[in-house]
């Protein structure tokens, strides 16, 4: 018999229905800087990156009409973040039931920084599911749709890249993915995804869509 495929599971939009929550609070803190940036455009040009990346196209757009950022920059983006998931964050409906019954080893790799991992892990009951198997951007040289972040995981897994089947919900994330020589699966269940969000996640290199996290046993 084939040994079962690692899964690689992003966390923002797959594992928790966090994205509309973070982007929210991220057009928020840069229109009071004076960055007026919608939440509809931080999901549209961000979703699936670091906040280092985001800054940094931010001040390219911009260029030198960028206000000046302030040095505590992400660790306050940081706290605010954190406090409305305190109260708003929940899990991605299905993903208890679908991780108690895989038998499939697993792992997260995510553009969020280790401490906001696992804080939103603990704060929906899934961290036990995956820890210590948690990995960030913040250990690679290049987040996504750079490859490095999960050629990373599936070697602290110990998997070849062929043999990883990666759970991803953003252009990003499905693009480092395959830049990364492995199977993805477009998630399209969160609710910050449009109707075209499946169209643009299979254009992207997404070879099967899944609605619904109930459904992704069939799919494997």
């Amino acid at each position: 018999m084939r040994p079962q495929p690692l899964l690689i599971f992003d966390c923002d939009g797959v594992l928790i229905d966090s994205e509309m929550i973070g982007c929210r609070v991220e057009a928020a803190y840069l229109t009071e800087l004076g960055i007026a940036v919608s939440t509809e455009e931080l999901v549209e040009r961000y979703l699936g990156i670091s906040t280092a990346v985001m800054v940094a196209d931010l001040e390219a757009r911009y260029g030198g009409s960028l206000p000046g950022l302030p040095q505590d920059f992400a660790d306050t983006l940081r706290q605010r973040v954190a406090t409305a998931f305190e109260t708003e964050l929940r899990p991605m409906p299905g993903i208890e039931a679908l991780l108690q019954a895989l038998p499939h080893p697993r792992c997260v790799a995510s553009s969020s920084s280790p401490e906001r991992l696992r804080h939103s892990l603990r704060l929906t009951g899934l961290l036990a599911r995956f820890d210590p198997h948690i990995f960030s951007a913040t250990q690679v040289a290049c987040g996504k749709p750079a490859p490095d972040l999960f050629l990373f995981a599936a070697q602290r897994m110990q998997a070849a890249p062929e043999a990883c089947v990666v759970i991803e919900d953003s252009l990003p994330g499905v693009q480092a993915a395959c830049a990364a020589g492995m199977r993805v699966i477009g998630f399209t269940g969160g609710s910050h995804c449009r109707p075209d969000h499946a169209e643009r996640l299979r254009a992207a290199g997404a070879e099967t869509m899944c609605g619904d996290l109930r459904a992704l046993p069939g799919l494997l």
